[in-house]
């Protein structure tokens, strides 16, 4: 099987990877063995650590590249010529990752049919964007999703939403008023200002945090930020998305914080002070993603981030490592 291949085999098989653990891990271990052949980085990676040899029975025991080499490498699986990249914000000092894109296309049809597994036909649905941060810079995977979605939806108003509240205020009370299904899509410090300057009732609309405070606002606990604007805009909920510069696939959370991967992605603890062995579920641990869309780059990341992973898949993201620049095997930093 080739990269063309995996990504015939997960469009013909989207909702069943969801759900048949059994198949994802089969396409699992077909991805590492393309990974481990053509991805140069990984290959080095891999004999630096001794784990060459491995020879894994299921996705949670195949090893993961560690997410701060996005940083410093040109990460591909295979040759070819990016088309697109995507840079994370990072903060003042410090190197942004760059993820190379091969087909853009395939980004997009991946973020929409994971947003359509847990809510379905995104064109019914108005999406109002409130990604300041974002928007102000370029190479963001979250805009270039937001964007294609706005550009799918049949509803009018649908768009971004920058230093621009009174209209975003007044399409949301087209939206009430006309009984229109509508998503709020906000950076977690942009919803908080919003929530604390116009506190109003929202409970016909999804509210969807993607995380960030990124300096902008003092950091608080997303039960916290969820607790305020639940206060706020007398809603019993809020949803929250999971996705990161280096991943293709998405974990989305219809309340609590608890998220459910996409069907293509996988989440397993990682024990905080040895980067090469699991920990148990229930437990405070670092996250290990397998994201099957990633096939032209990497499929098997060491994140930062820490949470706990739970049955059925489920998980919680926590926070960030300590020192989590110098923490983990980075062997090939440098």
């Amino acid at each position: 099987m080739n990269s063309n291949k995996v990504k015939t085999f997960i469009q013909q098989n989207f909702q069943t990877l969801g759900s048949e653990e059994a198949m994802f891990d089969e396409l699992a271990m077909e991805v590492f063995a393309i990974q481990r052949q053509q991805n140069s980085l990984y290959r080095d990676y891999l004999q630096l650590t001794g784990l060459d040899a491995i020879n894994p029975s299921n996705a949670s025991e195949i090893p993961c590249l560690p997410v701060q080499l996005f940083k410093n490498n040109a990460i591909q699986t295979g040759s070819w010529t990016p088309r697109d990249r995507f840079l994370s914000s990072g903060t003042t000092g410090m190197e942004q990752s760059c993820h190379q894109v091969r087909d853009p296309a395939w980004y997009d049809w991946i973020s929409r049919h994971i947003f359509e597994y847990f809510y379905g036909d995104v064109t019914q649905f108005c999406f109002l964007a409130l990604l300041p941060g974002y928007l102000e810079r370029k190479g963001s995977s979250l805009i270039t999703m937001m964007n294609q979605f706005i550009q799918f939806s049949k509803k009018h108003g649908s768009g971004f939403f920058l230093r621009d509240t009174e209209n975003l205020i007044k399409q949301l009370k087209i939206c009430i008023e006309k009984e229109i299904p509508t998503f709020l899509f906000g950076v977690s410090f942009a919803l908080w200002e919003l929530a604390e300057a116009f506190p109003m009732n929202l409970e016909a609309v999804k509210v969807m945090e993607t995380g960030g405070m990124k300096g902008r606002r003092r950091e608080i606990t997303r039960k916290e930020l969820h607790g305020i604007l639940k206060e706020q805009w007398q809603i019993e909920s809020v949803q929250s998305e999971y996705g990161m510069t280096e991943l293709f696939s998405q974990g989305y959370s219809k309340a609590g914080g608890l998220f459910s991967p996409g069907p293509t992605m996988r989440v397993f603890p990682r024990d905080m002070t040895d980067p090469f062995a699991l920990t148990s579920l229930g437990r405070t641990a670092a996250l290990n993603v397998v994201d099957l869309a990633n096939i032209d780059t990497i499929s098997f990341i060491a994140t930062e981030d820490l949470g706990k992973c739970h049955p059925k898949g489920s998980f919680e993201v926590l926070g960030r490592l300590d020192n989590s620049d110098i923490r983990g095997c980075n062997l090939l930093l440098g």
